[in-house]
């Protein structure tokens, strides 16, 4: 007997890449611009902060997070968006992935206004948002990101009787893998409307820390403006593309008193704390923001080689924050499987990110293409991509 809930999950995009493009053989020396893996240095003195409280291995850790990483992600927050969240509004997390799947365990009710209820998602999306809605019964819905809403789903559009069942609404900003950045007024009037329906936001801010030139304004910077219920709103943030470092698997949740309650008590009975010389290393990191400027640095450097190898394309838009490159294609399939095979160059089509709709894939004319290599392999490759795809 095996469960019928996740039957119709298409396969994961990167067993899906391997299928599409593995029995064929490259075309050139291969160059990875698939996954969002960074592969810029992270903070040396990391592994000293390990080695210093390495004691701790020998302990179970603080469920929640200790207090030092608590005190240090409180502090990051008011100097970041200025606001006042202090630890008992905070959960550390073994990855935020683990946070956007458990918020919901712990958060979505069974039924909202008596029918079942709604988990909002941009489209293409981060594909645990959608797993999050199923495993907790819902009705995912998912809300096309593209070129004419700026790349941001517009959950104002939606029918009324799908607002008045909605419990959640994800939300990335800076967006995966558009890079389009929630300004002021988006936040403003998608807070207004879940308070106007009742429904949670759930804001994903994984890359809020890799942006062009302005800082993306957070969540819970306007909910604190709006004056909105401290319950409304819950953010997600890591430090994996913040300070290079996924492997440390650190990020936190924040969000109102009751709905940190619910989330902390799920995950007394089934999370995986991060060891603690690792929450000691993260405090540290959170702490630190040199690290990070220069990480900035870096890739915006690489984005104006984008700008200079890529502006002419027809439809190129060069994205306010992350560090994907979004572009348009015929089919993003064939264009994937032939720069595998005519250069060897690899990048990941944008349909494996979304999913079809009443209007279409809104993935499906698109590659995602990840700028996390060094400069001069970015140029090289984005070059030969130029010449394979649009010369």
């Amino acid at each position: 007997m095996f469960p019928e809930r996740f039957s119709n999950l298409p396969a994961y995009a990167f067993p899906r890449l391997r299928a599409l493009l593995d029995h064929h053989q490259p075309g050139g020396d291969v160059v990875h611009m698939t996954i969002g893996e960074p592969k810029h240095a992270f903070p040396a003195w990391v592994t000293d902060v390990i080695s210093e409280h390495s004691y701790g291995f020998n302990k179970y850790p603080p469920n929640d997070g200790a207090p030092e990483l608590l005190e240090a992600i409180s502090g990051w927050l008011g100097r970041r968006y200025g606001v006042d969240i202090q630890p008992d509004r905070l959960m550390a997390l073994n990855g935020t992935r683990e946070g956007l799947y458990n918020a919901a365990m712990a958060l979505c009710p069974e039924t909202k206004n008596g029918e079942k209820p709604v988990v909002l998602t941009p489209n293409p999306f981060y594909q645990v948002y959608a797993v999050a809605a199923i495993a907790v019964g819902a009705e995912p819905v998912f809300v096309n990101a593209v070129k004419e809403n700026g790349f941001l789903p517009d959950y104002s559009a939606l029918d009324e009787d799908v607002l008045k069942r909605t419990a959640i609404a994800y939300i990335c900003s800076p967006a995966n893998p558009q890079g389009a950045v929630a300004s002021r007024a988006y936040w403003k009037t998608l807070l207004g409307l879940a308070e106007k329906y009742d429904f949670r936001v759930f804001a994903d801010e994984c890359y809020s820390e890799i942006y062009r030139s302005t800082p993306p304004v957070g969540a819970l910077e306007v909910a604190a403006e709006m004056g909105i219920d401290p319950e409304r709103v819950l953010v997600f943030h890591s430090l994996s593309k913040r300070s290079n470092l996924p492997g440390l698997r650190s990020g936190f949740v924040a969000g109102g008193p009751e709905s940190m309650r619910r989330i902390r008590q799920l995950r007394a009975y089934s999370g995986a704390p991060l060891p603690l010389p690792l929450q000691m290393a993260a405090a540290k990191v959170w702490a630190d923001e040199t690290h990070v400027e220069e990480n900035r640095r870096l890739y915006a450097e690489k984005f104006a080689i984008a700008d200079e190898v890529l502006g002419d394309v027809p439809g190129y838009s060069s994205p306010e924050g992350g560090f994907f490159l979004w572009l348009p294609v015929e089919d993003g399939e064939a264009a994937a499987l032939k720069l595998w095979q005519d250069a060897g160059v690899r990048v990941l089509p944008g349909a494996y990110l979304s999913r079809d709709t009443e209007t279409g894939n809104p993935g499906k004319n698109y590659i995602r293409v990840a700028l996390v290599a060094p400069k001069t392999e970015v140029r090289s490759a984005l070059l030969t991509l130029r010449d394979c795809l649009y010369g």
